[in-house]
């Protein structure tokens, strides 16, 4: 499993345009007044961060019920957005082989530009860092220089990796890479799918094939719709559609450094119980982080 929460506190300066929300929320609560106008602000302010608006109209109602009770208003706050953070799926990602030696595998989707196979190589890094032996199955044949692209974040990384010819068929190279880790005794395979429009249905099928194809040879572990943070609204879009295609187990949200709209998070997790499991915030390898939601509110409120 994961160990690596503390990356996000180390890294929690590179929060700092989601701190730009978590300020304006502090500012609203420690004014020393709270009338229909800061309520007003408040509401406007998560609407801003992409918070959604079922999501936002729960948070107003629970804040309004805390400060009832004369709750300290920033205590308050942060009680409120860690109860909006909560899913009922967990967080946590298991990542050394099962018992009879099989690899935990995981398919990584998303649309193009979102940073997906760079989350590839990221992960495979993290994944490494805590002991696992890793293969990347490089099975985005449609993009050109996919493979090279992924071959570098995999030497990077320290990861094996097994590719096809171009125009192959990515289902045969993720089982490949199955069969390859299951004889070295690797512990995880990252399947780094093609990037696909969320409106393409042919596209959006093969992800099935993939999986069905894949669990020939061992279990999928996850399916992690990679995201991008400053797509707002329009992620939660594609992770519907994902979700329909395939059976999502969690989020990789990325380039979080870059978005003052932090409260996609909040949106994901209430409109779709599926939990954001990691955080891309920033270029380096080293910056992906398990996502620690108590860490998180911490560092927007900071």
């Amino acid at each position: 499993m994961f160990n690596g929460s503390g990356r996000l506190f180390r890294r929690r300066e590179k929060l700092e345009p989601s701190q730009k929300f978590g300020r304006r929320l502090r500012a609203i609560f420690t004014s020393g007044k709270l009338d229909q106008a800061e309520w007003d602000e408040l509401e406007a302010t998560l609407l801003g961060a992409d918070v959604g608006t079922s999501a936002t109209r729960s948070i107003l109602a629970e804040m309004r019920e805390r400060m009832s009770r004369k709750d300290e208003p920033v205590e308050a706050l942060r009680a409120t957005l860690l109860d909006a953070l909560a899913c009922e799926q967990s967080r946590d990602v298991e990542i050394t082989k099962r018992e009879d030696g099989t690899p935990r595998v995981f398919l990584i989707v998303g649309v193009n530009g979102a940073g997906k196979t760079t989350s590839v190589g990221k992960l495979a890094h993290l994944a490494v860092e805590e002991g696992a032996r890793v293969v990347i199955a490089a099975a985005d044949t449609f993009r050109a220089a996919a493979t090279e692209q992924v071959e570098t974040w995999a030497e990077r990384a320290g990861a094996q990796i097994v590719t096809g010819g171009a125009g192959g068929d990515p289902a045969a190279i993720a089982f490949d890479a199955v069969k390859s880790a299951k004889e070295s005794g690797a512990d995880l395979v990252l399947v780094d799918t093609a990037g696909r429009l969320h409106t393409k249905v042919d596209l959006m099928n093969e992800l099935g094939k993939v999986r069905r194809v894949v669990e020939k040879g061992a279990q999928v572990d996850e399916i992690l719709l990679v995201l991008d943070a400053t797509t707002g609204q329009n992620g939660l879009t594609q992770a519907k559609v994902f979700g329909e295609a395939v059976a999502l187990t969690g989020v990789i949200l990325t380039k979080l450094d870059g978005s003052a709209r932090g409260g996609i998070i909040i949106a994901i997790q209430r409109e779709l119980g599926i939990p954001v499991k990691f955080v891309g915030l920033g270029e380096s390898i080293d910056d992906l982080a398990p996502f620690d939601a108590e860490l998180f509110v911490e560092g927007i409120l900071s």
